[in-house]
């Protein structure tokens, strides 16, 4: 089955069904993550403080392991030749030990320590600026089309995919950081982008809204299948090129925010092309609608 039958075949509320219970799934995934952790994604070390460091591979990652049990151990995780071991909040004295343990043990490791009180401070920057980035851009949809309809259904296409793209999150283990901040920053103004592109091809040319629907996907589908690609691209360097040449090391952040990236990317074409088309199909088939927003 095409999208395009989907689009033109079915009642739009029949298909509504389907993007209702995605974001309802994505509630759930991120209701339990919080009721378990106190946070709706599982917060990585800038957020909760601890320790990073990375050492040489010279052992299994259970010879590791066993190595820090006594201190707050949360993940070792392979990045090729090297180590990189996470660990919780500890005491100055437990963080002076760990350091003067790794630096006798291992040449050339790299430790980061992350204090608690800067922890809370980017908490807090994210809880204030993550919101705000979706209301200025709500304020902006409604300045464009000034139809609340329309601009309401962009912004719930674009909270569908940002919400998608954060029960991905739990789905695959990865943590909130900075990097993948950014990424469902990036996220909001992609999925915003390509809703306005439907509405305004909706809403200014001619046709049927079925016909002028189809017609915007050609552009929308390139522009979402180039992006796709150049994310697939970044996936697949960050995460096996160390295997094909040893000097390099996994990219952990740039592997993270892609991988928010592409859940993100593909929550974007469902909720632009079913999500945003079938409510733009249910709005201009009401009695009045048909011709508003449309060129004579």
């Amino acid at each position: 089955m095409e999208l395009e039958d989907i689009i033109s075949k079915y009642p739009p509320k029949q298909v509504m069904l389907i993007p209702i219970a995605i974001i309802i799934l994505a509630f759930i995934s991120l209701g339990a993550t919080y009721l378990s952790t106190g946070s709706p994604v599982h917060l990585g070390i800038e957020f909760t403080g601890g320790t990073l460091i990375t050492v040489p591979a010279t052992g299994t990652e259970d010879a590791a392991k066993a190595q820090f049990a006594e201190y707050p151990l949360v993940d070792v995780r392979d990045i090729g030749s090297r180590y990189m071991i996470q660990f919780g909040p500890m005491s100055d004295s437990e963080y002076a030990a760990l350091a003067k343990q790794v630096n006798a043990e291992y040449d050339g490791a790299e430790i980061r320590h992350m204090g608690p009180i800067y922890s809370k401070e980017l908490q807090a920057q994210v809880m204030r600026y993550l919101p705000i980035s979706f209301l200025l851009m709500a304020i902006v949809v409604f300045i464009v089309f000034r139809q609340p309809m329309i601009s309401l259904l962009v912004v719930i296409s674009a909270l569908a995919d940002i919400l998608t793209a954060a029960a991905s999150m739990n789905i695959t283990g990865v943590q909130l950081s900075l990097g993948t901040v950014a990424a469902l920053l990036m996220l909001i103004g992609y999925s915003v982008d390509t809703d306005i592109l439907l509405s305004m091809r909706v809403m200014k040319r001619k046709g049927s809204v079925d016909e002028k629907i189809i017609g915007a996907m050609g552009t929308g589908l390139m522009m979402s299948g180039t992006t796709i690609a150049a994310v697939i691209s970044l996936i697949i360097v960050s995460n096996f090129l160390y295997l094909i040449i040893p000097s390099f090391t996994r990219m952990d952040v740039i592997a993270d925010m892609s991988t928010v990236l592409i859940f993100g990317l593909a929550a974007d074409i469902f909720n632009t092309w079913v999500t945003n088309a079938q409510g733009l199909r249910w709005y201009f088939s009401r009695p009045g609608k048909a011709i508003r927003g449309q060129k004579k």
